[in-house]
């Protein structure tokens, strides 16, 4: 399947959303960053692959980290290619409460890493003195 590449801004554009630890905040953010990325004029299959990326990363960052976290989307070129770089930072992981990693039922979660590896052209974490911040690329290529 072809990508229909649209015209990049002619400088690198950002946008960031706090994320507030509250029912419904995952999918507000992400109506929102799809409202900013069509503006951008970034293509549909961009938009589709990186708002799931979104939910994946502000879902980790709700129910595994310390609050506050935020979303910072930015659009720019990198060698050539047109690219979204989705972060999500958090305040670090939040102590465990009740039941080890081993015993959480793995249909319920650990998808979203292997999601992200699926979708990004570059993923990563940044361990730094605020927090968090996972990361990952999407080309339109």
């Amino acid at each position: 399947m072809a990508v229909q590449l649209n015209t990049m801004p002619r400088e690198a554009v950002e946008h960031v959303w706090p994320l507030q630890p509250a029912t419904g905040a995952v999918s507000a953010v992400r109506r929102g960053a799809g409202t900013v990325l069509a503006e951008w004029k970034v293509s549909p299959e961009v938009i589709e692959d990186s708002l799931l990326v979104v939910s994946e990363l502000l879902t980790n960052a709700l129910v595994h980290a310390l609050p506050p976290a935020q979303l910072r989307l930015s659009w720019f070129r990198s060698d050539g290619l047109d690219t979204l770089r989705v972060e999500v930072t958090d305040a670090g992981p939040a102590p465990a409460e009740g039941r080890s990693a081993a015993e959480i039922d793995p249909d319920e979660h650990g998808r979203g890493e292997a999601i992200v590896h699926a979708l990004a052209t570059r993923h990563g974490i940044r361990v730094h003195a605020g927090g968090v911040t996972r990361w990952a690329d999407l080309v339109a290529a």
